[in-house]
């Protein structure tokens, strides 16, 4: 192991393990500390399907104005088409939970803390559970990480209900089952990927590694062997060569150490070439360069592309289509923004009921609605509502304005009549006429809405036959 001292004399930058490990700590304390900041009294981020209701960056959104998961969605998986045409699977080895909990377990609980493998750097070689005393550890291993395991979905499940809800509903688990079934559902799944499933999941069922390999090139970055300075491992069928890089030729500077196997998480050889297995961990790179180090030499892995391998030259990070996705993704993150800040801080429903009108005695014409209005505001309202361009046509019920605290939705039986009906109904059929409710706070002019309907109107044959 190299120390400080000689690692800056041979110019050997920090490890990408120890950068890795620094990455986990900011996405872990972002990750905790994020469902307990507010802007506004509202969280950064929720998704309630109890409260129907989105949070995004302080701003509530109810579920009748969700017309913004479209474009979070789209940002959402163009930017994974973005981030791994650029940079590979670097998500699976710097920002995947999936990863950081098997770090934690593998390297951290049972390497380092119980000692149950031996080293970091070597771990195809599984613990011995021979030994009792293994056996043990490994259960105190298990133990351990369910607190972690626990935490980290009660953390997830934060981001859906809000954490003093969460917390009153713990305190109360057998009138909040579902809650706690997918806390210790999610947990669960967690302490089993973590310590029995391991890299199998990144191997066999993460669809992402199903989709990565279309979306490469050869300018994509990625944990890549130089075989022009090592010496060729493997034959391009895939087969691995029966001499040792050395053996072939004296000037191959891989010594066959297989350093970079041995730290694998994944079980690769980075030297056959770009595997659908490889997660951009980067180990192979720090073994690599740690052994090279003795040589006075660069590591033969590098976090480069194949075009800057093949050609000693730089990365190209900006091409046509990184360019593509960069100009895409803005425009749709402007989109995003100049549709959130056009929200409404009232929402309006109108149904109209199953009957279709009542003739009343007098002649006059009265039709039935049920309004939902929604206060999105943060401050309480009194609203009331009125028919635009419509003289003939007055409100009839509520006579009130209605009085709805901030987040809160009301629902109203509204009554709609015309005095005189004769004048605008058809001779032979039912009149449905289009109409405009304008719904206001009034004690604010800046809030308010219209929705369109339909008043309507009975035949005059109806209405005079009712009048008889």
């Amino acid at each position: 192991m190299q120390t400080e001292a000689s690692r800056k004399q041979l110019k050997i930058p920090l490890p990408y393990r120890y950068r890795r490990y620094m990455i986990y700590c900011c996405v872990a304390i972002i990750a905790l500390a994020l469902p307990f900041i507010q802007i506004n009294g509202h969280q950064i981020f929720l998704l309630s399907f109890v409260h129907k209701e989105l949070h995004l960056l302080g701003v509530v959104f109810s579920v009748q104005e969700l017309y913004l998961m479209p474009f979070l969605l789209i940002l959402l998986f163009v930017g994974i088409f973005f981030m791994t045409s650029l940079g590979g699977r670097i998500w699976c080895g710097w920002g995947c939970p999936q990863t950081m909990f098997r770090v934690i377990y593998r390297d951290g609980i049972e390497t380092k803390l119980l000692g149950l493998r031996k080293r970091i750097n070597d771990k195809q070689k599984k613990p011995d559970f021979s030994q009792t005393s293994n056996k043990l550890k490994k259960i105190i291993a298990m133990a351990l990480f369910s607190l972690i395991a626990l935490t980290a979905a009660a953390n997830f499940l934060f981001f859906f209900v809000p954490p003093y809800e969460f917390f009153e509903y713990i305190s109360n688990p057998a009138d909040h089952k579902i809650v706690m079934g997918f806390w210790l559902g999610i947990a669960t799944f967690l302490l089993f990927d973590a310590t029995l499933l391991g890299e199998n999941f990144c191997i066999y069922m993460c669809p992402y590694a199903r989709v990565q390999s279309v979306l490469y090139d050869n300018d994509t970055i990625m944990a890549i062997y130089d075989p022009k300075r090592g010496g060729a491992v493997y034959a391009p069928d895939g087969s691995k060569n029966a001499l040792a890089p050395k053996k072939q030729n004296a000037a191959n500077e891989c010594t066959n150490c297989v350093a970079c196997v041995k730290v694998c998480p994944t079980h690769i050889d980075i030297r056959k070439g770009m595997q659908l297995e490889c997660i951009n961990c980067l180990e192979c790179v720090d073994a690599c360069t740690s052994v090279m180090a003795h040589y006075s030499r660069p590591s033969l892995v590098q976090w480069s592309s194949p075009n800057a391998v093949e050609t000693s030259s730089k990365v190209r990070y900006f091409r046509l289509k990184t360019i593509a996705y960069i100009a895409f993704l803005s425009l749709i993150f402007v989109i995003l923004l100049i549709v959130g800040s056009g929200k409404e801080t009232m929402l309006l429903n109108i149904d109209r009921n199953t009957q279709a009108y009542e003739i009343r005695k007098s002649g006059a014409v009265d039709n039935y609605y049920t309004f939902l209005l929604q206060n999105t505001d943060s401050k309480e309202h009194q609203f009331y509502f009125e028919i635009l361009d419509a003289d003939e046509l007055k409100v009839l019920e509520p006579t009130e304005p209605i009085n709805i605290k901030a987040g809160s939705k009301v629902k109203k039986a509204v009554y709609i009549r015309v005095l005189s009906p004769l004048d605008t109904a058809l001779e032979d059929k039912d009149l449905h006429k289009k109409i405009k409710i304008r719904a206001y706070a009034i004690d604010d002019e800046n809030i308010f809405v219209e929705r369109e309907t339909y008043f309507v109107y009975p035949s005059k044959q109806e209405i005079k036959s009712a009048n008889h």
